[in-house]
């Protein structure tokens, strides 16, 4: 194996993509990880209606990008190594396939790689406030080995900003890779 880890970073149709972008911004500046980056189609709808701007704007921070109807995408297969998978945001619906083993595109069946491989899922879930169900579902895909980490601010690091915010989401998604980032100050 080489010396760059190959991080899978799935964006799906929830509110927040700004935090996939975040992520995406900080690990271009970090050498050794790939970015293997998927968007679903609502996700796109969504970065547009937030962010103002477009799948390809969005792609050009990964290193390898995949179609999300790609079923043969190298990310489908657990003979394809990578550090793991992080979905950010996951919406519901994608909690759910994730959950339930339904492989309905290349986010889930690339999740359930990850489980099936016992390789890093974290799953960054966006909703509010939450059902008895997606409260199951979380418990399934924990279970099952997953990481739930959802978007809760915090602020013992004294935010100045949104992008603070965002920030330090972004390297708690690191942290669960063990990838090292600046980007909060850490508690003392």
């Amino acid at each position: 194996m080489t010396a760059t880890r190959r991080l899978i970073v799935a964006v799906t149709g929830s509110s927040a993509p700004q935090i996939a972008w975040t992520l995406l911004g900080a690990l271009r500046s970090i050498s050794e990880i790939e970015a293997h980056v998927v968007i679903s189609k609502n996700a796109e709808r969504c970065i547009q209606a937030e962010m103002g701007v477009g799948r390809k704007e969005f792609e050009e921070l990964g290193d390898v990008v995949y179609d999300p109807d790609d079923m043969t995408a190298a990310i489908s297969s657990g003979s394809f190594i990578t550090a793991g998978m992080v979905i950010v945001p996951c919406s519901m619906k994608t909690l759910a396939a994730v959950a339930n083993g339904v492989s309905v595109g290349l986010v889930a069946r690339a999740a359930d790689v990850c489980l099936k491989e016992r390789r890093r899922l974290v799953l960054v879930t966006r909703e509010t406030p939450l059902s008895l169900i997606h409260l199951h579902n979380m418990e399934a895909v924990t279970l099952a080995g997953a990481v739930v980490l959802p978007p809760v601010p915090a602020f013992y690091h004294q935010p100045q900003s949104l992008e603070d915010l965002l920030r330090h989401t972004a390297g708690k998604i690191l942290d669960q890779f063990d990838i090292d980032h600046d980007l909060f100050a850490r508690w003392s």
